[in-house]
């Protein structure tokens, strides 16, 4: 196959994404890979070129460079985008090609990204294919897979210090050491790999997507995938991977587990084709289901904070205004940061939103433009699952975010643990508040403060 033309999508923020699509199958295909790639150096790779074109065999396929690496727009180390960008990177470059639902293929952390896509936006994907998706690296009492802490912190530096000096070089062959042993003596193939990092992205920015990596946790999204789901392993994979695959298809509602020879973690080195046949089988297999009855999305609660108080002390006429006002003001930043007003009940307000980061950025903007009106609001913000009743959401993610509200003190953002994980990479900063027991919400939850 010929070398796609490399196309280009402005996003709202103004980053060019660039993608190719390839391929004439009946089935519309998203393919995100893991952080490093490069639409050009893929086909230079014959694995990955047989992997591309093998998927081209049974549909129309998009793929892209994320934001940050490859032909897309490069940026610092310090800029790397959080996932909920990367999401709406993947509308940005979907509605571009006029394609209003597909199945997505993803590998490593690309599977993290489509996994939180397809919980948040499940009316546009038809299935999701993952292979060597680690959905955290951290190892705990429910997930007891990866590294703890101080194992975690002694890679990532050992990374960062061979990076930092030996990017595209002698570091190649030490990660295919690990991640593509069947080839990690095989000097054309090393080098073909060095070239492909070199050009997918400077050592800084590997060495920021590995803490981004390190800092994120997509666990709590698995159960609110409703989508076809297929979890890809090769048998003898290292460090758990086969277990980690079997956690994950376990997590997710009615998903597959399916498990192929090899010991390959590079997806596009060994047998190709067992993964391909797979992926085939099940995208050519799937026929859509009936429109969602739930999605993952981003609840937040406002309450102004002694709102009694002030009634009585300014009368029923001044406080009416000052309500209006208040709501005016609301209204606003909900505007900018994207929120979906839900209700209204006495002074408080409850909004949706498609990103935990954007919900955040929002209550701290209220907090702050509330202010000049003599007031003081809380705030509270969770991400799960939300049943959809009547175009409006509820259930117990909803119950959840009223409650971390209650908590919260005075000018404090209150954020369930979910959100903290949700948002690596976002810039924004948390203090631990505790664990607390929410009012008819089952277990206790660790919260966290937004420091501003």
């Amino acid at each position: 196959m010929e070398i796609p033309d490399t196309r280009y999508v402005k996003t709202t923020d103004g980053i060019f994404i660039a993608f190719q699509v390839f391929g004439s199958g009946p089935h519309d295909l998203l393919f995100v890979p893991g952080f490093f790639s490069n639409l050009i150096a893929n086909w230079e790779l014959p694995g990955m070129a047989h992997f591309l074109e093998r998927l081209a065999g049974f549909g129309r396929v998009v793929a892209i460079d994320r934001r940050g690496v490859g032909l897309s727009d490069r940026m610092s180390p310090g800029d790397l985008p959080p996932l909920e960008m990367q999401m709406e990177d993947l509308i940005a470059v979907l509605d571009a090609v006029h394609i209003p639902t597909v199945h997505l293929v993803a590998y490593e952390d690309g599977a993290g990204l489509c996994a939180l896509f397809a919980a948040s936006f499940p009316e546009r994907v038809l299935s999701l294919s993952t292979y060597a998706f680690v959905p955290c690296v951290g190892r705990t009492e429910s997930f007891p897979f990866g590294r703890n802490k101080e194992e975690w912190d002694a890679y990532a530096a050992d990374r960062a210090a061979l990076w930092a000096h030996g990017w595209g070089r002698e570091a190649a062959r030490e990660d295919y050491e690990y991640a593509a042993p069947s080839v990690a003596t095989n000097d054309p193939e090393v080098k073909l790999m060095a070239r492909y990092l070199a050009l997918s992205a400077s050592p800084g920015v590997a060495i920021s997507a590995l803490k981004q990596w390190g800092d994120s946790d997509v666990r709590a999204v698995l159960p609110t995938i409703r989508v076809p789901t297929l979890v890809l392993t090769r048998k003898d994979l290292p460090r758990d991977h086969p277990r980690i695959a079997r956690w994950v298809a376990d997590a997710i509602p009615g998903a597959i587990y399916a498990e192929v020879p090899g010991r390959d973690v590079v997806m596009w080195v060994g047998d190709v084709d067992a993964l391909v046949d797979e992926v085939e089988a099940f995208v050519t297999g799937v026929r859509p289901s009936g429109a969602p009855r739930t999605v993952l999305a981003t609840v937040m609660f406002t309450d102004i904070v002694g709102s009694t108080g002030i009634q009585a002390s300014v009368g029923d006429q001044e406080w009416k205004k000052l309500v209006v006002r208040h709501h005016e003001v609301v209204r606003e930043e909900l505007g900018r940061h994207r929120g979906v007003e839900v209700d209204t009940a006495g002074d408080g307000f409850f909004a949706t939103f498609d990103g935990p980061a954007r919900a955040v950025r929002c209550a701290l903007a209220i907090v702050d433009a509330v202010r000049p009106l003599g007031l003081e609001i809380r705030a509270g913000v969770h991400t799960g699952e939300c049943e959809l009743i009547d175009g409006k959401v509820g259930g117990i993610a909803v119950s959840i975010g009223a409650r971390v509200v209650s908590t919260s003190a005075p000018s404090d953002v209150l954020v369930s643990s979910t959100v903290k994980d949700l948002v690596a990479g976002s810039g924004l900063t948390f203090e631990d508040a505790g664990e607390h027991e929410l009012k008819g919400v089952p277990d206790r939850w660790r919260l966290y403060r937004v420091v501003s």
